[in-house]
């Protein structure tokens, strides 16, 4: 295929699904690297890499794996078929479903056929897909299974565009028009010519869309975040090429939404440009199979969102709290070592004892990359995982950044910084405050094209000179590592006009008192700051919390000769040893505040910590990541409701 040349453009951002974009190239540099589309990039792995593995699922209990020159051809026989069903070109493949080969090769297939490729989450109601499934304007959408069906067969009669549904798993359990297994469907294609698609894919531009990310706030219907073909060829090489991605010999495993940019950037396009073999964990992984997967597959990368992490180190410490006095002692004394960053004596004799153990335990032995992202994540688990010689290391990005802006990566990460911009990319601070504290902006070849059919949401995204805002508050150190700090629409105003960031002082308190779970600070339009906290406690395979503390919490509990294994029993009884470590914690907070106004004067103890099911959490959070954005606290959203109920609880403490 001849080099791909760049369909005419006036400007940086559109709205129109067959719309050109300029690209935002440097003159040297990553940013200079000449575009491509994804059947190029394809291409290319296929010619170096193509009998090395690609795909690996389960099937019956085995390993199966597809070549790179068999997934190629897989994508290509979808291609076809879609053609053959009637995909027309700038139209949505709707996909529906846990990760698996299937979902690939429907994404790259549609996107080869001309279309846009959208998945839609596993968890969204009739309403939502619907929603989805007409603003893309699907001509077709793949289903997982007779679950995921029975929704699509609620709504098929309010999609006008709707040609055919496809399901990739299981018997179909009733026969409709136009409704196809798997193996039907790929059989579709056959009378469809090579010269046929290869004329399709020839006319693709890269500084076309090629796929929608549905991302969404705390209210309104979700936006199509349209990305190009150079966004996704452009990023995945260069988010790939600063942790030096071995090119032919990564492994990841596959597990998280692949509908959210991060699961589908990592899992699918960084492991397409540098030919990484994806292992698809089982639909049940974030119930508890994910482990088992882990060390059957060894990946030498992983991408855990935050309560992934927690959920290991809440078992590991689990584990650790039952072992003998000696054993524990000696874990204890290789942890002290894992913590100090130059290697020092003792620890060739702590790596044998325990940390190979541990790291093989985890199916984590051959894992460079230990990635955390998507959400904020507690120093606390950092500097556990850190003690173990297993840095995590932090991402932050957007939907409308092709996932990463900053990355961190070995030798090159600080504990709570989301790491340095990729190469190529900028970050501008706009209107800084006195300690440098300002609204994150991006600028580089992975900002998005715009928001499908929303032009005024893309112009309020993007401003006059094409930099994308992303809302978040960040400062950079003398290094240039770059920390969040909170949410523009966070700010706190107090009625004597001083405006609070919370975030800093939410951390700073769950960071001096181990017990807190969560904590939240009001004091909009107040007089002085209150806070609701919530102490840790047991999380079900649901993610609902239960009332039993932690492992973590009753080892706080027990220092302070606190028998208690219940948070209803702190807080009925105001327990008065956990009550006063509480408030010496917020007193040491306060000391560091920068004026009487950033002062906690109040608090309370909530009787459950927050969560989905409680309405507390907005679904950005939840671990099965229905939406889990860029890393804003967006939960916020979800606790509304608690400022009222509150209200008479904060009276009694004002």
């Amino acid at each position: 295929m001849s080099d791909v040349s760049l369909a005419p453009a006036e400007q940086l951002w559109c709205s129109s699904r067959d719309q050109a974009v300029k690209l935002r190239m440097t003159e040297t540099g990553l940013g200079s690297k000449a575009p491509m589309t994804v059947h190029q990039m394809f291409l290319e792995t296929v010619e170096s890499c193509g009998d090395l593995p690609a795909l690996a699922s389960k099937k019956e209990g085995q390993w199966v794996t597809l070549t790179w020159r068999e997934y190629y051809q897989q994508c290509r026989v979808a291609a076809k078929s879609f053609l053959k069903l009637g995909l027309e070109r700038y139209h949505g493949v709707g996909i529906l479903g846990f990760n698996s080969p299937e979902w690939f090769i429907s994404d790259i297939g549609c996107i080869l056929a001309g279309g846009f490729a959208a998945g839609i989450y596993t968890t969204n109601s009739p309403e939502a897909c619907q929603y989805v499934a007409d603003n893309c304007e699907a001509n077709v959408l793949v289903v997982e299974n007779h679950k995921q069906l029975l929704k699509i067969l609620q709504i098929k009669d309010q999609l006008p565009h709707l040609k055919a549904i496809v399901q990739y798993k299981d018997e179909l359990q009733q026969k409709l028009p136009n409704l196809y297994t798997w193996a039907e469907f790929m059989k579709l294609g056959e009378e469809v010519s090579d010269e046929q698609l290869n004329a399709v894919v020839d006319s693709q531009r890269a500084n076309q869309c090629c796929t929608l990310i549905y991302t969404s706030g705390t209210t309104g219907n979700p936006k199509g975040v349209m990305l190009s073909h150079d966004n996704i060829t452009w990023t995945s090489n260069a988010a790939g090429t600063m942790p030096d991605l071995k090119h032919g010999e990564e492994v990841v495993v596959s597990y998280l939404p692949l509908s959210h940019v991060a699961a589908q950037v990592n899992d699918m396009w960084i492991a397409m440009r540098f030919a990484a073999a994806t292992y698809f964990a089982e639909p049940d992984a974030l119930k508890g199979s994910l482990g088992t997967t882990l060390k059957e597959v060894r990946p030498t990368s992983f991408l855990g969102v935050p309560r992934v992490w927690e959920k290991m180190q809440e078992k590991m410490k689990a584990i650790g709290a039952k072992s003998s006095g000696m054993r524990k002692r000696v874990a204890d004394w290789a942890k002290s070592i894992g913590f100090e960053n130059l290697l020092p004596w003792g620890f060739m004799l702590a790596n044998n004892l325990v940390f190979k153990k541990v790291h093989s335990n985890m199916g984590l032995d051959r894992c460079r990359n230990c990635l955390t992202g998507a959400a904020p994540i507690t120093r606390e688990t950092l500097e556990y995982f850190m003690s173990l010689r297993l840095p995590l290391y932090e991402l932050y990005g957007m939907s409308e950044s092709t996932g990463p802006h900053t990355i961190s990566w070995e030798n090159n990460f600080k504990i709570m910084s989301c790491g340095k911009v990729v190469n190529g990319c900028q970050t501008k601070l706009d209107k800084p405050d006195e300690d440098g504290n300002g609204e994150i902006c991006f600028w580089g070849r992975h900002v998005f094209m715009g928001y499908l059919n929303e032009p005024e949401k893309t112009e309020e995204a993007l401003d006059q000179e094409g930099w994308l805002h992303s809302g978040d508050l960040g400062k950079h150190d003398k290094d240039n590592f770059l920390f969040i700090t909170g949410r523009i629409k966070e700010l706190i105003i107090t009625a004597g006009g001083e405006n609070i960031p919370p975030v800093p002082i939410e951390d700073a308190v769950k960071a001096e008192t181990a017990i807190i779970s969560n904590a939240m600070l009001l004091g909009d339009k107040l007089k002085f700051l209150s806070m609701m906290l919530t102490l840790k406690c047991v999380v079900d395979d649901n993610g609902d919390p239960t009332d039993e503390l932690t492992p973590e919490a009753l080892a706080f509990c027990k220092q302070r000769g606190v028998v208690a294994t219940k948070a209803s029993e702190i807080i009925a009884s105001k327990e008065p040893a956990i009550y006063k470590a509480i408030q010496e914690g917020i007193e040491r907070v306060n000391a560091k505040a920068n004026s009487n106004a950033q002062r906690i004067q109040k608090w309370v103890i909530l009787d459950r910590d927050f969560s989905i099911s409680g309405g507390e959490l907005g679904e950005s959070v939840m671990v099965s990541l229905q939406q889990f954005d860029h890393g804003a606290p967006e939960w916020r959203s979800g606790l509304r409701h608690w400022i009222s109920v509150l209200k008479a609880s904060l009276q009694t403490l004002v």
